[in-house]
């Protein structure tokens, strides 16, 4: 889910607790090891206490507004059980968390959004396998979600959320005022876009888009061609993709790519109230659909998670100044393609006080309290309370990543060696973009970094 790539611009506290968080040590300090016996609304903490006065190191790329409800979301854990939970968010989480682990100054915790990246740090032998409260929790995810955050069979990291990629944000009142309808089909999303076009001036376009994201800059364009070749040739053609079976210049991923070329780089289409094509490199993801709010951009394929970046107050729904709805297949052949991405909580430190935070994220009674302050965030976590879902994108969110008939993926390019799904691909997808590179060349950029083993 390439999370850190879609989070905004870190706010001042956070950038000073990254500082903090530097210049410390990241083993947990504990202060009292006496178990208390909770009460009241904290009894629930129980199976967490004994820690009190320790503090669990937390690295991730989630960035503000986003991390603001996460850490509203374990404060009464921390109230209850005294464990201090000390979150750090990088939008250069990718390059930053190997340096820090390869350095002896790994966090005790790190929320990792590519199984991808998951593999490279279990490798270096500094991943703790979860403790036996995590491991019992296993039954609150299906296998797939498991097979994500493990390792060569092996399970290590814990899901913890999930989105949903394969949605279209739009504004239903300028759809109503001009008399178009939601698209279900391909076919009737290229029609519609291609009437947009004639009835649009100025900076005004069918579609907006963003790539730039700092050193992650590219990600959601890698999701655009994830999206249609799931889309295109369906789950099987999807995982051969990942594993290199089919490459990036096979005719599949070549006409994958040249599709996504008419839809995203018709200069016809695109960029809605930013400029030609190229702006799409040189716009950050999280301003991307602004143009949406006032007219200037028609459509935007964006995550669920896309929903923290409306400015506050910004109404989402039917009726409101933005919605989304299911970006739909390529090919009617594929019954309901949808791509997903998500994070796991994986431990470099396996003292009492480090476990006792696993044990609970990867808790359902965690999973409510987060939905409860997030909007635009979904659990992977299939025993979380689902009338606590008001929020209607949400709602559509949770309802197609548990469709059973539904042709679900993981994200693809997280799902890759990370060398290739969070650092070729996303640099060539920016010079397709930016630098207007052929299809058959950044098709073979991408598979010349592929690792040999």
């Amino acid at each position: 889910m390439k999370r850190n790539a879609r989070s905004a611009a870190a706010a001042v506290g956070v950038a000073a607790l990254a500082i903090v968080a530097g210049c410390s040590s990241s083993t947990p300090t504990t202060t009292s090891t006496a178990v208390p016996t909770l009460t009241g609304d904290c009894a629930q903490y129980q199976p967490y206490a004994g820690h009190s006065g320790s503090t669990v190191t937390m690295f991730g790329s989630i960035l503000s507004p986003e991390s603001d409800s996460m850490n509203t979301s374990w404060a009464d854990f921390t109230k209850c059980t005294g464990i201090k939970i000390q979150y750090t968010g990088s939008n250069s989480f990718e390059q930053d968390l190997p340096v820090k682990v390869n350095g002896g100054n790994a966090p005790n915790l790190a929320i990792i959004p590519q199984p991808g990246l998951l593999s490279q740090m279990v490798k270096t032998g500094t991943v703790k396998k979860p403790p036996a409260g995590t491991v019992t929790n296993e039954a609150n995810w299906n296998e797939a979600w498991k097979g994500y955050g493990s390792v060569s069979g092996t399970f290590y990291a814990a899901p913890m959320s999930a989105n949903m990629k394969s949605l279209v944000w739009y504004s239903p009142k300028y759809f109503a005022d001009n008399g178009y309808t939601v698209p279900t089909t391909w076919a009737d999303m290229m029609s519609l876009s291609a009437k947009m076009a004639t009835k649009m001036t100025g900076a005004a376009k069918p579609w907006c888009g963003g790539i730039g994201s700092g050193t992650a800059s590219g990600w959601p364009a890698t999701d655009w061609l994830e999206e249609v070749v799931l889309g295109s040739f369906g789950g099987q053609v999807y995982d051969d993709w990942i594993s290199h079976k089919v490459k990036f210049s096979d005719p599949q991923i070549q006409t994958a790519m040249k599709t996504v070329a008419d839809w995203l780089q018709n200069p016809a289409w695109v960029n809605g109230g930013y400029g030609d094509v190229k702006t799409i490199a040189t716009t950050t993801f999280q301003n991307a659909g602004l143009p949406i709010l006032k007219n200037q951009c028609g459509m935007l394929q964006q995550a669920s998670f896309y929903e923290a970046q409306w400015p506050k107050g910004t109404k989402v729904g039917p009726d409101g100044a933005v919605f989304a709805f299911k970006l739909p297949a390529v090919s009617p052949s594929v019954s309901t393609p949808v791509e997903g991405g998500g994070e796991f909580v994986t431990a470099f430190a396996d003292d009492p006080a480090t476990q006792a935070v696993q044990n609970y994220l990867s808790s359902p009674e965690w999973a409510n309290s987060r939905i409860k302050v997030a909007s635009g965030w979904v659990s992977a976590n299939q025993k979380v309370d689902q009338t606590l879902y008001v929020d209607p994108v949400d709602k559509i969110s949770a309802k197609y990543l548990a469709d059973p008939t539904a042709t679900f993926r993981f994200d693809a390019s997280d799902a890759m060696p990370a060398a290739v799904g969070s650092g070729a691909e996303w640099k060539a997808m920016v010079d397709w973009f930016g630098s207007g590179k052929s299809i058959p060349e950044v098709a073979k950029a991408i598979d010349a970094a592929w690792p040999t083993s």
